[in-house]
């Protein structure tokens, strides 16, 4: 065991935290993980179309060169939305981007490239609270409601509705099917009792966009279909927005009114509305129930926690081209993930991932 980890390990256990918590948390901390050392040395352009990640990917890219010094970055970061696109127009060769692919975007890349989807590599975790940096999504109900904790089934039957199947990439799968049986509609459903049981259960949340391809995708199983009295809202600071009406802001300050409503939204959402609570949330009914924090974000262990990825073309059965592999190994490194660390808005990805995702390059 190194020097620097006997310190880490020490401190935490100063702060009164369990060995094993402590453990966990040197494990987890980027300045244990393996340094990025130079499979080969490489030449060539590479060129990133996307987000760039308020200015994470110019710090990794000015990072990279100091390795790889025959490497040269082209970038085209107006925006994530644009970032698969370019890949399939061959304007680009790596897509930066802070969601998942939507339906359209499989389906246009596998007639383009003939495979299923992106290859995609989780580079980052969403952030805790931050607004216009993938954050985490969380449940919220008006204070006065009794609810401490949902699982993800009872939220599927909230804010879900019966389905035939759901989407796995662009392919359609039964295996999402539910019946309505499983709906939920009232909060005696939820074990709410007195003036509880009998009352409606008022969904809130956002109108379509990546956030809510996510929900489908955590929630639905790759559904589509929600609740009929899902109450739609957009991001207050959004393109879409004209004004108060119809926006989060909106939203939150129609939840605070509304003792049977129910919405997902972000912690920064949350800020200033004080009629409004956060619920935590599980896998299963036995726990445990987790809330969203900035360390169960930074841990994975909070159920909508987010991701940050880089989509590309990799046919099945290939290798990456090497340029892009060493600079994805950079990435997923001690000096990758520190300059998240330091860049302070994402997380760093905790070393089960960062393993499963360089594991996954070869």
């Amino acid at each position: 065991m190194t020097a620097k980890r006997v310190a880490v390990l020490a401190l935490l256990a100063a702060c009164g935290i369990s060995g094993a918590l402590a453990q966990s948390a040197a494990r987890n901390d980027p300045r244990t993980f393996p340094v990025y050392a130079a499979e080969n040395q490489v030449s060539g352009l590479i060129r990133n179309s996307g987000s760039a990640l308020g200015g994470l990917l110019a710090r990794w890219e000015s990072e990279f060169v100091k390795f790889q010094p025959e490497i040269q970055f082209q970038d085209d970061l107006h925006s994530g939305d644009a970032a698969i696109g370019a890949v399939e127009a061959g304007a680009a060769d790596l897509a930066v981007n802070g969601r998942e692919p939507v339906l359209t975007e499989y389906l246009s890349f596998a007639e383009v490239f003939d495979n299923d989807g992106p290859f995609q590599v989780t580079i980052a975790t969403g952030s805790a609270d931050i607004l216009g940096r993938t954050w985490a999504q969380v449940i919220y109900v008006n204070q006065d409601n009794p609810i401490a904790h949902l699982t993800m089934a009872q939220l599927d039957g909230i804010f879900g509705a019966a389905r035939t199947g759901g989407y796995q990439g662009y392919k359609w799968s039964s295996a999402a099917a539910r019946t309505s049986e499983k709906d939920i509609r009232t909060w005696g459903q939820l074990g709410l009792n007195g003036k509880w049981a009998n009352k409606p259960i008022n969904t809130y949340g956002y109108a379509p966009t990546g956030m809510s391809n996510f929900f489908e995708l955590m929630v639905f199983h790759g559904g589509t279909k929600w609740n009929a009295n899902y109450r739609q809202y957009v991001e207050t600071s959004a393109k879409q927005a004209t004004d108060h009406s119809g926006t989060t802001d909106q939203m939150l300050d129609d939840l605070s009114r509304d003792p049977y409503g129910i919405a997902w939204a972000g912690i920064a959402h949350a800020r200033g509305k004080p009629r409004i609570k956060a619920i935590a949330l599980g896998f299963n009914d036995g726990g445990p129930f987790i809330a969203c924090t900035p360390a169960t974000v930074a841990d994975r262990t909070y159920p909508l926690t987010r991701s940050i990825f880089i989509q590309l073309n990799r046919p099945p059965g290939t290798p990456l081209k090497p340029p892009i592999k060493e600079f994805l190994r950079f990435i997923l490194s001690r000096q990758g993930q520190t300059a998240v660390q330091v860049q302070g808005e994402y997380l760093p990805l905790t070393r089960d991932e960062l393993d499963r995702q360089v594991g996954a390059l070869d």
